[in-house]
């Protein structure tokens, strides 16, 4: 494959180019993690098709996502039957795509958190029966593989960034087992864990093995959520044992596959909460060299550290809550982390999550104005 000059790429390929070169001073790539658009619709601002990416500016999306190995739920292949267990009046017992059993608002599942009453796995017997829904070799992972492929190798020719997205050991053990649940198992029966650690294993490294033979990934990207406001959800010791083991095996694969001659992997980590007990942690055992997002509510800001690691790609952090507080405030948050951190590069400024409700809509336009300035 050749790539295009950069001088041939379009502003949104190079933008990203420059942004995992770690480029001083160069322009950053205008994106929002997501908006929640309710108000702006009923006061008029919005309507239910406007192209928000046009109105407020942003960038053409450039990085492109190859195979399907899960985001907040494992990739289930096939997934379990939808359905409405049970009518409470108010709410519904609902069992989901990914065999869990949620108590929800009765029509009124997306946008709403639910209640997590039950799980698939709870020992070896319920995992051998779950078991074939992870199979790496189900004709149904790659419908459609070859066309994608060579869709993604068009997109790299043009300058623009394939990225492979797997969920972390530690969301999927989460969505097989519960959150509460988990915890308990790590302690009372770790050899569920490892079991379930290699069919995670199993599937993300036969599929991407299969997508490696047509492409090249640039880089991989582990959904984790293993943090809270307070710090990680686990020890470092469960993490060593648990998890990196199996992540380390999974990107030696990867890089192997890649072959000699091109750019390094980039290793991305995305959790909520407070991740800065962690990055060393996850630099030193995988080799993470971006992470995000960075919540400013649970304490991490991007400024200190940037400070603290120089070398490391951010993305997020910028406090939505400043969002809600007005234009002055709105002002001063920017002129606090922007121009420090384009001249250090590697940063892509976003909230760390959606843009919340109570944002007012000129104020956020007027966010958005001052982020084109750099």
């Amino acid at each position: 494959m050749r790539l295009l000059e950069a001088s041939s790429m379009d502003i949104a390929a190079r933008k990203l180019r420059d942004f995992y070169d770690h480029q001083p001073g160069a322009a950053i790539v205008q994106e929002e993690f997501g908006f929640f658009t309710e108000s702006w619709k009923r006061q008029g601002h919005i309507g239910d098709r406007t192209d928000l990416h046009a109105l407020f500016g942003l960038d053409r999306r450039a990085v492109h996502g190859a195979a399907n190995l899960g985001w907040c739920e494992a990739a289930l292949c096939p997934a379990f039957e939808e359905g409405v267990l049970e009518d409470r009046g108010d709410y519904e017992l609902v069992r989901d795509f990914a065999g869990r059993t949620l108590l929800c608002f009765k029509g009124r599942r997306s946008g709403f958190m639910p209640e997590y009453l039950d799980h698939p796995i709870k020992d070896e017997a319920s995992l051998d029966a779950f078991a074939f829904r992870l199979d790496p070799d189900s004709p149904e992972r790659y419908i459609g593989l070859e066309a994608r492929c060579t869709d993604l190798l068009r997109h790299a020719e043009e300058g623009d960034w394939i990225q492979q997205r797997v969920i972390g050991g530690y969301m999927y053990l989460r969505s097989l087992i519960g959150p509460e649940r988990l915890l308990f198992t790590f302690y009372d029966d770790p050899a569920l864990i490892h079991r379930c650690m290699e069919l995670w294993l199993n599937l993300a490294d036969k599929v991407t093995a299969r997508w490696q033979e047509r492409i090249c990934f640039d880089e991989v990207f582990l959904a984790e959520d293993i943090c809270y406001n307070g710090g990680c959800l686990i020890s470092p010791d469960m993490m060593k044992e648990f998890l990196f083991p199996y992540y380390q095996q999974l990107l030696e694969n990867i890089k192997r596959r890649r072959g000699s001659g091109k750019r390094p992997l980039v290793v991305q980590v995305d959790t909520d909460g407070n991740c800065l007990p962690v990055i060393d942690l996850y630099r030193e055992q995988i080799g993470m060299n971006y992470m995000s997002p960075f919540e400013a509510a649970s304490g991490c800001d991007v400024v200190a550290v940037r400070k603290k690691y120089p070398d490391l790609l951010i993305r997020g952090g910028f406090d939505k809550r400043i969002l809600a507080a007005g234009k002055e405030a709105i002002r001063q948050e920017v002129e606090r982390v922007m121009p420090f951190m384009v001249r250090e590069g590697g940063y892509i400024p976003s909230c760390d999550h959606g843009v919340p409700d109570e944002v007012a809509f000129d104020d956020y336009l007027y966010y958005r104005e001052l982020m084109r300035e750099y």
